[in-house]
């Protein structure tokens, strides 16, 4: 009985494929077409790197998700698209579903690739630590499945203007969601050493967090510190050149700045927190996390949720990539499948 729980209000514009959805925080409408215009659909309109965007552990998400005919489906990380490519014709006839991203450029894309199927669905630009609000001003009361995948595109990685990579010179942007104010530098620019600190070691469990975090500091004295080559060669000259780099030094100096600039685990344990009140009997959460901090908190949830005997947790561990697609796509390497289900 997953399919009955959400019924689309037709003022919205369901039968069109068009959804307003108010935005809380700026008090504006956005409106979502279904089928782009034919420039629209160009070519040069979409990102190349998202028309190579590969899914992460896309069979495993549709066996723990089980999308089935008419059941409405939240994708809250649209990103390009390509698990919502796979989930939306198992909704036929009569299903729908609602694509979230706080990310624009990631909803255009996903439209595109996702032509075919506009009236089926609701593009929604909201951060999915809103999807209570989206869901009322959809006319939804429950939903038959979930998925988030909190990792990164390749759309967001592969271009240098957001900032997100150390291996491409750009900004130290770093949002999201382009509409809001703080980006990486002013983070960096704005933050006592302590704070650093507590940062680089809270978001990114970066062992050598306090020298780092003075070489910033020191740095930020003399000459501005707002490129991504430029902050990734000061951590590679922070660490001690006997250090372990399995990794790059830079890695995880990033990957804390992006959390706490977009304030990702603050959205992500709001998710988890609604999770079984928004869910039909029956529904599912499928949630692919990309690092411990993450995958913590998805864990720590859904066993909360089964001893209150409000979830049942579907995978006793987490599911990850084989071999084949580790190799095949590298990006899918740290990649970690929690799904679980409402009673």
């Amino acid at each position: 009985m997953r399919h009955a729980e959400c019924g689309m209000r037709n003022e919205i514009g369901a039968a069109r494929g068009v959804f307003t959805v108010t935005d809380e925080t700026s008090k504006e409408h956005s409106e979502f077409p279904g089928p782009p215009s034919d420039a629209q659909a160009g070519a040069g309109r979409i990102p190349n790197s998202a028309l190579r965007h590969t899914p992460v552990l896309l069979r495993e998400v549709l066996e723990w998700l089980a999308p089935k005919p008419n059941m409405t489906i939240v994708d809250c990380t649209m990103g390009g698209g390509g698990h919502s490519a796979a989930i939306v014709p198992r909704l036929m006839p009569d299903g729908r579903l609602i694509a979230m991203d706080c990310d624009e450029q990631a909803l255009e894309a996903a439209k595109a690739r996702l032509v075919e199927f506009a009236p089926k669905v609701a593009y929604v630009h909201r951060n999915f630590r809103d999807l209570p609000t989206v869901l009322a001003q959809l006319g939804c009361a429950r939903i038959g499945g979930l998925l988030a995948d909190l990792g990164m595109s390749s759309l967001q990685l592969d271009d240098p203007q957001r900032g997100f990579s150390f291996s491409r010179e750009g900004p130290l942007d770093m949002r999201l969601d382009l509409r809001q104010p703080m980006t990486a530098t002013s983070l960096i620019r704005q933050s006592s050493q302590r704070q650093l600190v507590d940062l680089f070691r809270d978001y990114g469990e970066e062992r050598w967090a306090e020298r780092i975090a003075r070489r910033i500091v020191e740095t930020r004295k003399r000459q501005p510190l707002d490129t991504t080559l430029q902050l990734a060669r000061l951590v590679e000259e922070a660490v001690p050149r006997g250090a372990s780099r399995r990794i790059h030094p830079a890695t995880r100096i990033f990957q804390a700045l992006r959390i706490a600039v977009n304030d990702e685990l603050g959205a992500l344990r709001e998710l988890l927190s609604v999770l079984p009140d928004i869910l039909a009997p029956g529904g599912r959460a499928a949630i692919l996390t990309f690092h411990s901090l993450e995958d913590r908190l998805v864990k720590q949830a859904f066993r909360q949720g089964a001893q209150a005997g409000r979830l049942r947790v579907l995978t006793k561990k987490p599911v990850r990539p084989s071999a084949e697609e580790a190799a095949a796509n590298p990006r899918s390497r740290s990649a970690k499948l929690r799904a679980a289900e409402r009673p």
